[in-house]
């Protein structure tokens, strides 16, 4: 999606109205790190709350039930219409706040996707994506996983990786589940390989900064960008406990409402079933945050430099959005968003935690000197459940998925084991692009069954992505060349509102749609040296924080290829006018 350029108009309005923070370098020996004679910025705490609607911090801020989300607000810039990538699903949202681009140059296109070059792993991933051969020097084809099939033991916290219980990281992937590239020796191709783009951990990390990161899958390293090796470099400190391993006792943390979370049973349940569980989950990387604010590293066994980058995503509102556990609904009562109290425990769980690590950095001298940047990958849809519309599922409807009326067009990969890329989004890669119009015609035909909203293909598509394709020189697996993207999607269906296609009875929501409830998410730049609190109404997106988090910390913007090649400018409101 291109970027909304109104935003710098407003900008340069809101420069003459909103006090702006300084920009620094690191500071020389002896300096403190906040107080009154140092309003630097020296560090970056990042925040996802994924799920997390631009309305639920409305409505949070509204009912007072948000007193760190409110604190943060007094000294903040809020923007009230921000997007996210599209589709909004994890992979692409995560990658777009770190990169400053979309799918189109970043080529992250969903955590289930496609490939038209790259060849299938050597064995079957943990979720069914079938392993296969790979022949160097030719062009093969295959789905592309990147979530918790790719792991050693994903029924594991740790991944199956060789850590403790409750550690996790990039030694949990099992290279035999990568996707390969037989351009390249048939070398499988590590997550953070796999983006196209450098990222803002790339640039930080390059200027001799420590950089540290906590998510929900070890794949999710892939926010070092591309390093050419086995190891995501530019990340110092990462930590993934895994989010659907299996739930087991933690008896050395405690989530919302002081719950004992060793009281847990172990059990197959991963732990985004369970309302209580997911908050047991996300307290681990608090922990991990906090130990990093303290000088520590994500255990807190070890001194370690405090990040300049440094952060986490937060799955428990997510969870709260979707789940229906046991007949009891999280998500919302009505379509102006107000959450039912299972929803509500969550926010306030994620707003508490959030204020552990302020108080963190206050005691460590640290909050003047830390801008907190919080924003969510993706949202969830939709907000009012009584549009909800599970495709199949549906009481009195035999509606398919997109992909089922297609099968015959789609590669084998495609339709067995690991399943299409079909959340409240339907991608479908054809087998032959050449079948395009029949394909379109067969969703025509059947659109009420699937529930079809609107259907992007050729021009339609182009003006997002870029043509799908086989490049005309394959080359390294992750670089365009004329002749088309390998990673386009044919077709993308939008769906209407509402529809999603599951047959799980235990979601009543899901994201990577472009509808308003999947893209429109919170946005809040926190730091004391912003004096006085401003709202900003301007179009953004999500990917202007990259460019921002660099600016802040006072390196150069243009050093991320995304913003050179998309023109990703950073967020209004928050810096003083160029005055060269």
């Amino acid at each position: 999606m291109g970027n909304f350029r109104i935003g710098l108009l407003v900008g340069a309005f809101m420069l003459l109205v909103v006090p702006a923070l300084r920009l620094s370098g690191d500071p020389g020996p002896g300096h403190d790190d906040d107080g009154q004679r140092n309003r630097d910025i020296r560090h970056v705490l990042l925040i996802s709350i994924d799920g997390m609607h631009a309305v639920d911090y409305e409505n949070c801020m509204a009912s007072n039930t948000c007193p760190t989300l409110a604190a943060l607000g007094h000294t903040g810039v809020t923007y009230t219409r921000t997007t996210t990538s599209r589709p909004s699903d994890s992979f692409p949202g995560l990658m777009s706040i770190v990169t400053g681009g979309s799918p189109k140059t970043v080529g992250a296109f969903y955590d289930v996707a496609y490939d038209r070059v790259l060849a299938p792993p050597k064995t079957t991933t943990g979720n069914g994506l079938v392993g296969g051969n790979c022949t160097p020097g030719t062009i093969n084809g295959t789905q592309t996983e990147y979530e918790e099939g790719v792991e050693i033991n994903q029924t594991k916290i740790n991944g199956g990786g060789p850590y403790s219980a409750i550690d996790g990281g990039v030694l949990s992937i099992d290279p035999n589940k990568l996707p390969r590239d037989p351009f390249n020796g048939c070398n499988p191709v590590y997550p953070w390989n796999f983006i196209r783009t450098n990222t803002i951990y790339g640039v930080i990390h390059a200027a001799g900064r420590f950089t540290a990161w906590s998510d929900k899958h070890p794949v999710y390293a892939a926010v070092s960008g591309p390093t050419g090796t086995s190891n995501p470099t530019n990340v110092d400190d990462y930590y993934a406990p895994e989010v659907n391993s299996n739930q087991l006792p933690l008896p050395v943390v405690t989530a919302g409402n002081n719950f004992d979370c060793s009281t847990i049973t172990a059990s197959a349940n991963d732990w985004t079933t369970d309302f209580q569980a997911i908050q047991c989950y996300d307290q681990l990387k608090v922990n991990a945050v906090v130990n990093w604010i303290k000088g520590r590293n994500h255990l807190g066994i070890a001194n370690a430099p405090v990040p300049a980058i440094l952060g986490m995503n937060f799955q428990a509102v997510s969870v709260g959005q979707k789940l229906i556990e046991k007949g009891v609904k999280g998500g919302y009562t009505d379509a102006a968003g107000t959450p039912t109290p299972k929803m509500a425990s969550e926010i306030a769980f994620v707003d508490a935690a959030i204020g552990q690590m302020v108080a963190e950095l206050k005691h460590q001298h640290r909050l003047d000197s830390t801008a907190i940047i919080i924003t969510a990958k993706h949202g969830q849809s939709p907000i009012d459940t009584n549009r909800f519309f599970p495709i199949p599922g549906n009481s009195g409807m035999n509606g398919m998925p997109p992909s089922q009326f297609l099968a015959a067009l789609l590669p084998a990969s495609a339709t067995s084991g690991l399943g299409l890329a079909e959340d409240d989004i339907s991608q479908l890669w054809l087998t032959n692009s050449g079948d395009t119009l029949t394909a379109v015609g067969l969703l025509e035909t059947n659109a009420k069954e699937a529930g079809i909203g609107e259907i992007f293909y050729g021009a339609s598509l182009a003006t997002m992505f870029n043509a799908p394709g086989v490049p005309a020189v394959p080359g390294l697996c992750c670089r365009l060349r004329e002749g088309g993207d390998p990673r386009s999607p044919d077709i993308i269906v939008a769906p209407n509102v509402g529809v999603v296609y599951t047959g799980s009875l235990k979601k009543q929501s899901e994201h990577g749609g472009f509808a308003h409830d999947d893209t429109n998410v919170m946005l809040l730049v926190s730091n004391p040296g912003i004096r006085e609190a401003r709202t900003v109404t301007s179009l953004v997106e999500t990917s202007q924080v990259a460019p921002t988090i660099l600016q802040l910390l006072g390196l150069d913007p243009t050093a991320l290829d995304a913003v050179k090649i998309e023109g990703t400018p950073v967020l209004p409101g928050l810096f003083p006018p160029n005055r060269d």
